[in-house]
């Protein structure tokens, strides 16, 4: 059965220009390959590297959460090619305001014609509708992010109000060479992990993370979500236990696609957490300098991870010290729901 919805949004005088211009709903699991050609057609243009296949698409689309593509998606087409989207997302941050979050993606050719202002446009229209059906929070922000390589996408947020309110780095670390000792605190120990003991190590994690700026524990990964990845590897997974408790991990992978397209031997060392009562001890540091060791072993010369460069637990020097460099930055940007 078709679902498709009907989009209406104001759009420019500049855009009603574009001969054949025309917004669509989502029209089904047929629209996941017009999103990845759409990913990939932007990537090279916006300095991000990804890949991302249809069935990537598909498995993050089966587990989306507060967000049904048929009501909060939108495609723009120019001469019925799909040349871009915007899709629109909500969640209340524990003790925080409620966020209203769109992200869009415009093939270049298509850019500076006015139509990435009609995709936020028809996001921000969607998540004013959203929230009205919630209860009211004491606060409520539309967010949306950017590279620093996204200069355009900078422009168009700062013209429509919003404002940079956290930044965010990718790190690598360029050689997995002088790897410095760090030894792992008395009472700990590492030991491989098994499939039993998955969700007791997510919900570690999901306690540690719950410290951290923009929590959601809705958009948290699940077992299910981890196994389904084809990146999933669990024997280079670094997990400390004291007895039957975790007590922090990092959660290393290698990303064979990406590396391969981009020419390189890449591991990712990344959901490094650790829990409240274990930390200030070295655990991190210890459970990283494992985990660099780690994807040494399987072949790879570099290793690279994520940071909020305002963590209250000194993430960034910890990451800085063991040699990790800054290699592109990402901010997040919000702008009041009056």
């Amino acid at each position: 059965m078709n679902r498709q919805i009907a989009v209406e949004t104001e759009i420019s005088q500049e855009v009603s220009q574009v001969a054949g211009f025309a917004l669509r709903g989502y029209q089904g699991e047929g629209d996941y390959a017009h999103i990845a050609a759409i990913i990939a057609g932007c990537k090279d243009a916006d300095q991000i590297e990804r890949v991302d296949t249809e069935d990537d698409i598909r498995r993050y689309y089966t587990h989306l959460v507060n967000c049904d593509p048929y009501k909060d998606m939108c495609f723009v087409e120019v001469g019925g090619q799909v040349v871009g989207y915007s899709r629109a997302t909500w969640w209340l941050e524990p003790n925080g305001p409620e966020i209203y979050r769109s992200l869009a993606f415009l093939l270049p050719d298509w850019r500076r014609r006015g139509i990435g202002s009609a995709l936020l446009a028809w996001g921000e229209q969607r998540l004013t509708e959203i929230a009205a059906q919630n209860p009211l929070a004491s606060e409520r922000f539309f967010e949306s992010a950017a590279a620093d390589s996204e200069t355009g996408t900078q422009t168009l947020l700062d013209r429509h109000a919003y404002a940079p309110v956290r930044h965010f780095f990718t790190m690598v670390r360029p050689d997995l060479e002088n790897i410095p000792e760090s030894p792992l605190p008395a009472g700990l120990e590492v030991r491989p992990v098994e499939m039993n003991d998955l969700q007791a190590i997510r919900d570690a994690m999901v306690e540690a993370f719950r410290d951290h700026w923009g929590f959601n524990e809705e958009n948290e990964l699940t077992v299910e979500q981890w196994v389904e990845n084809p990146n999933f590897d669990p024997s280079l997974w670094k997990v400390a236990w004291e007895g039957d408790q975790v007590a922090g991990m990092v959660l290393s992978y290698i990303d064979d696609r990406e590396n391969q397209a981009y020419n390189r031997k890449r591991g990712w060392t990344e959901d490094i957490s650790v829990r409240r009562p274990w930390r200030r001890r070295g655990l991190a540091r210890a459970l990283l300098v494992q985990s660099l060791h780690a994807v040494r072993q399987r072949g790879m010369q570099e290793a690279a991870l994520g940071v909020d460069t305002q963590n209250q637990t000194g993430a960034l020097n910890l990451y800085e010290s063991v040699g990790f460099r800054a290699v592109k930055r990402w901010t997040t940007y919000r702008k009041p729901m009056l």
